[in-house]
């Protein structure tokens, strides 16, 4: 099975050609897709649900994108954020990965880079969970044993 089949991905664009396509192409791989059109619904949306993966627009009718990778950050911290922008410079790439963006990509995309990009965040995701859930479970043993023992 690949990483993804089944990931959680939330695409943040005014345009909605971008969503569409993105949306279209992200379904064809197996991915469940959402999408929002501002900064305040998918502030909402991952309030309530928990997403592997946001693309996120540089500009949004209601905030920027480098303060919706902020205000992400606090609902859904594990989640991986890329950055859209038609409009690159280096002050918004720095500015975007200094608030916590895990990728900057440049419209039009390109969707062979793009799904490389997702495809390895969504590897580390996995890597990084698998990881946390081996410690938890060595954890639970080795306490387990301590209670054992003490009896």
């Amino acid at each position: 099975m690949s990483v993804l089949e089944h990931a959680r991905i939330l695409i943040v664009d005014d345009d909605e050609t971008i969503r569409k396509s993105l949306a279209t192409v992200l379904k064809e791989k197996g991915c469940l897709i959402d999408t929002a059109e501002s900064g305040r619904e998918a502030i909402s949306k991952s309030e309530k649900d928990a997403y592997n993966l946001a693309f996120i627009d540089i500009r949004l009718p209601d905030m920027d994108g480098v303060q919706l990778l902020t205000a992400m950050k606090e609902t859904t911290p594990k989640m991986v954020k890329i950055i859209i922008t038609g409009y690159p410079s280096l002050q918004n790439a720095i500015e975007a990965v200094n608030r916590g963006a895990d990728g900057y990509i440049v419209k039009p995309i390109k969707m062979d880079e793009l799904l490389t990009m997702i495809t390895e965040h969504l590897k580390k995701q996995q890597e990084a969970r698998k990881y946390t859930e081996e410690k938890v479970a060595d954890f639970i043993e080795t306490r387990a044993k301590e209670l054992d023992d003490r009896k």
